[in-house]
């Protein structure tokens, strides 16, 4: 039956490590380049009993392994979508997006907004540019190719979140690179032009960066929204919500993000 596919697309891209059936709203977490679940899944911890937490698995990693990686950008928004459609109908939702995972979010909202008239009330996105044609067009010109393996795990060790004794398994390290292509190769099938006049959100948006962390484009946030744009640097370099310290305050500025939201 059609509603048995959908709780299983659920399984599949969902994870929800603390269940709260009784919350006033979901944070929904959209995972970085080549970025599993654990570290975002993991918040659902810090948050009161009125946010409940998910981390999005896409295909390819962890128990999605074995599946094919999304073919373009479009793809994988219409999965996420289809799993996640009862939920947002059901109560409100943030969308909190690291780096890859910000285009993705954005993305996944303005496609919700324009099929089915369903909008975040907040985004929260960190280390990442402004999606603007031009920022698109300089990642589009990144030859996916020529980024080095040497690269990749560079940029793969610098996450906490992945143990040093992964990267002594040549298998382990073999699919990273190749995932990180694929993500690298999805966010250059993301293609955004704005229509003239038409401010596509209306939600306020958050940026979160490190301050150590290149300094990112993010002047195009007011043409997207019509809501409140606000910016946070916080102590580190790209990986910098991984930190304990920084995790508290990301999870205590979302918490008063949502209490003012007066849902």
């Amino acid at each position: 039956t059609m509603f048995s596919w959908l709780s299983l697309g659920m399984e599949k891209l969902v994870v929800c490590l603390y269940k709260r059936p009784n919350a006033l709203c979901r944070l929904i977490c959209f995972p970085w380049a080549a970025g599993g679940t654990s570290a975002l899944a993991q918040w659902g911890r810090l948050f009161s009993s009125s946010t409940e937490v998910y981390s999005l698995r896409f295909p390819g990693r962890e128990s999605r392994l074995e599946e094919p990686f999304a073919k373009d950008m479009t793809s994988l928004v219409t999965e996420i979508i289809t799993a996640l459609l009862k939920d947002l109908q059901e109560k409100p939702f943030a969308f909190f997006g690291h780096s890859f995972g910000c285009y993705v979010c954005f993305a996944v909202a303005l496609q919700l907004k324009e099929k089915y008239g369903l909008e975040p009330f907040h985004l929260f996105v960190s280390g990442a540019h402004a999606p603007n044609p031009e920022v698109l067009l300089q990642i589009k010109r990144i030859p996916a190719h020529d980024v080095t393996d040497e690269d990749i795990i560079k940029y793969v060790t610098t996450q906490e979140g992945t143990p040093s004794e992964f990267l002594q398994s040549e298998e382990i390290k073999k699919q990273l690179i190749e995932t990180f292509r694929e993500d690298l190769r999805l966010l250059q099938t993301f293609s955004f032009e704005k229509a003239e006049r038409n401010i596509p959100l209306s939600c306020d948006i958050t940026c979160f960066n490190g301050s150590e962390d290149k300094p990112y484009d993010l002047k195009a946030w007011p043409e997207l929204t019509s809501g409140d744009i606000s910016s946070y640097k916080l102590p580190g370099g790209h990986f910098y919500l991984l930190e304990p310290s920084n995790e508290i305050f990301l999870v205590k500025h979302i918490t008063r993000c949502i209490e003012n939201a007066g849902l």
